[in-house]
């Protein structure tokens, strides 16, 4: 680990009052799943895919802080989780789940959530248009994501245009298309570090992730 992250893990450990080690990795680089465990992620983020037999990727679902991942949520004969930004992470054994009450009641809510963003994006993809699609799209990465902000809602997760567009089976040229159109309209804006902001008005609410689509879009 670079000298410049030590620092950085300290305060994690400090902030999580973490016991263990943690695991670093970097920005792009693939995390190592293993069998009869999971990973929790303390700072940072990953994007968890599939590969199918074509060549293609299918996204899964993204993780953030607190939130659990691991081969031991899935049956999918490839599985991959990409760090989309310095990642700290603390590894469990399903031995010391089990064997912790304590350790199983506090993980319990964050793989609830893991099967809800999956749930969501399931139901995404059933969208028949591809405008509503990246709608609810947006709704859930505020949901999970979001940063409250002046200008409405920050998403901390920085995506690419190809990443939204395999999460709602589009391609880049269109998700850039009605993303240029959204902030043309003032529905959406950018930060310096390029993240998304949502506008308060539009996505000014996530208590029914399915029911509603913006005026215009």
């Amino acid at each position: 680990m670079p000298p410049t992250s030590k620092a950085l893990l300290a305060e994690v450990q400090h902030n999580t009052g973490a016991t263990r080690n943690l695991h670093f990795y970097a920005k792009g680089e693939t995390i190592p799943l293993m069998p009869q465990g999971l990973w929790r992620v303390c700072q940072g983020l990953a994007q968890l895919s599939t590969l199918y037999p074509t060549g293609e990727e299918g996204l899964l679902g993204w993780v953030g802080p607190s939130m659990c991942f691991g081969l031991w949520f899935t049956s999918l004969q490839t599985y991959r989780a990409t760090a989309t930004s310095d990642i700290y992470l603390m590894w469990y054994s399903m031995v010391e789940i089990e064997a912790s009450p304590q350790l199983a009641h506090e993980l319990l809510p964050q793989m609830v959530r893991r099967m809800r963003q999956m749930e969501a994006i399931l139901a995404i993809a059933g969208q028949r248009r591809v405008e509503d699609r990246l709608y609810q799209l947006l709704l859930l990465l505020q949901q999970d994501f979001g940063q409250p902000v002046v200008e409405g809602t920050r998403l901390s997760i920085r995506l690419t245009h190809q990443d939204i567009a395999n999460a709602i089976c589009t391609t880049r040229v269109t998700v850039t298309r009605m993303l240029g159109k959204l902030q043309q309209q003032g529905l959406i804006s950018r930060d310096g570090d390029r993240h998304l902001i949502l506008n308060k008005d539009v996505f000014a609410s996530t208590s029914d992730l399915f029911g509603c689509n913006p005026q215009g879009v």
